[in-house]
């Protein structure tokens, strides 16, 4: 057997476990095709000699092609669920491969819930909780520590499991006083800084902060917050903190320092500020608009 074809061979065992990883990953039969197709486009154009072990090379490879389909797909406007799934597009004629594959996949609960995941999110969880693969593994894949997969994927795993967050947050109001505290601060607006903290406002550093030589790390009372702030955070961006308004300081395109705010009742009642090299790898910041 040439080496060719017992490439092809050694792929053709390997392609009904990279079609499941691909459908529980993507949600959509003809999408998983074409990430196994790709896939072995792939293998075909590497050297085979090199790889030691070819099935955790394919979930590999697999992976970072399912990767990149959920992060096109969060950039176009989004499909409604019977257009996008065949576990719910059930009418026409059965097929019985499909039906196959959805035996062996996630259900509609389960899916739908898939989802509402961030692409890095669902692919831990899916890839570790569903088909066991080693964090050391996943981490590569998602460009994360082992240890950032971990928690990425504990997170993902939270929300399938319908866990309550730890706040609920009222992200519009929460984006507004945020807004308004990062234009006052670099307004140097000592009065309207005042505004929207509260009288009891406490400001809390981890030592990844305090390494930056942070000095808000254990300051209290609005006047005293308003005073360190007031004329800073020019180089502070607002974005989402794990799908909460909250301010992010960057250098070179890394975030230094994350910014998480507690609102209650219109005003600023903590600050935490968190620079914990762990905690950066594993925070999912999304950037917004002013």
């Amino acid at each position: 057997m040439g080496g060719d074809e017992w490439l092809a061979t050694r792929f053709e065992e390997n392609r009904d476990r990279l079609r499941a990883v691909a459908y529980r990953i993507l949600g959509s039969e003809p999408e998983a095709e074409d990430a196994v197709q790709e896939t072995w486009i792939r293998l075909s154009r590497s050297d085979s000699a090199t790889i030691d072990n070819l099935g955790g090379w394919l979930t590999t490879v697999v992976g970072r092609i399912c990767l990149d389909v959920l992060r096109t797909r969060r950039g176009r406007p989004e499909l409604p669920v019977g257009e996008h799934s065949p576990v719910i597009a059930d009418d026409g004629v059965p097929d019985p491969e499909l039906e196959a594959v959805q035996a062996d996949s996630v259900g509609l609960a389960l899916l739908v819930v898939l989802e509402t995941l961030s692409p890095a999110e669902r692919l831990a969880f899916v890839l570790h909780d569903l088909f066991a693969v080693p964090f050391e593994d996943i981490a590569p894949i998602i460009q994360k520590s082992p240890a950032a997969a971990r928690q990425i994927a504990s997170r993902a795993r939270r929300r399938v499991r319908g866990t309550p967050e730890p706040t609920a947050v009222d992200v519009v109001r929460q984006k507004e006083v945020v807004s308004a505290f990062l234009t006052a601060a670099r307004e140097a607006d000592f009065t309207a800084l005042l505004e929207v903290l509260d009288p009891e406002v406490v400001v809390r550093g981890d030592p990844g902060a305090a390494a930056y030589g942070s000095r808000m790390s254990a300051l209290s009372g609005a006047e005293s917050v308003a005073r360190e702030f007031s004329g800073r955070a020019k180089a502070a961006k607002l974005v989402l903190v794990d799908g909460v308004p909250g301010l992010v300081w960057m250098q070179r395109g890394e975030p230094l320092i994350v910014f998480s705010f507690t609102v209650v009742d219109g005003r600023v009642a903590a600050l935490d500020l968190r620079g914990d090299p762990e905690y950066l790898e594993s925070v999912d910041l999304v950037t917004l608009r002013a």
